[in-house]
């Protein structure tokens, strides 16, 4: 994603149009259009400026993602009831259709013994609750994954 098309994204997550911007700013409206078609970028006191206006961090406004923080916005406000009732398997599942087939062919016991006795590790060691001990190993397995790509 280009910085241009982050500035436009955080510019109509916020409902602003780029006069309104413009005048918040001191700068034209033509600026504005610039910045967001990527003809010119702002200088990094304006950039924090729009940060500030679009209630963002520096970083976030420049690698802003609309879908992303739509996502993360999703997920901030679900509940912990409705996340209960969510099959949450299934719903990967769709993405990811071995979620429902490897169970026809994998010996969960054989993995699920020493996993259970890392979790148990993780809580004993460092006070986890049985959750936090869950999404410190899941982390763990994200970046054991990640450094085998």
């Amino acid at each position: 994603m280009t910085i241009g098309s982050s500035l436009y994204n955080a510019r109509k997550k916020n409902s602003l149009s780029q006069e309104i911007v413009a005048e918040k700013l001191g700068v034209s409206r033509q600026t504005i259009s610039k910045w967001e078609s990527n003809e010119t970028t702002p200088d990094i006191y304006q950039a924090k400026k729009l940060a500030v206006l679009y209630h963002l961090s520096l970083d976030e406004l420049i690698d802003f993602d609309i879908e992303q923080k739509e996502i993360e916005r999703v997920i901030e406000n679900t509940s912990e009831e409705t996340q209960k009732r969510i099959d949450w398997n299934k719903v990967w599942s769709k993405k990811y259709p071995v979620l429902t087939a490897y169970k026809n062919t994998v010996d969960i016991n054989k993995y699920a013994a020493p996993i259970s006795q890392m979790l148990d590790d993780l809580k004993k060691q460092y006070g986890y609750s049985s959750t936090d001990a869950c999404l410190v190993l899941k982390d763990i397995l994200a970046d054991v994954w990640k450094s085998k790509k």
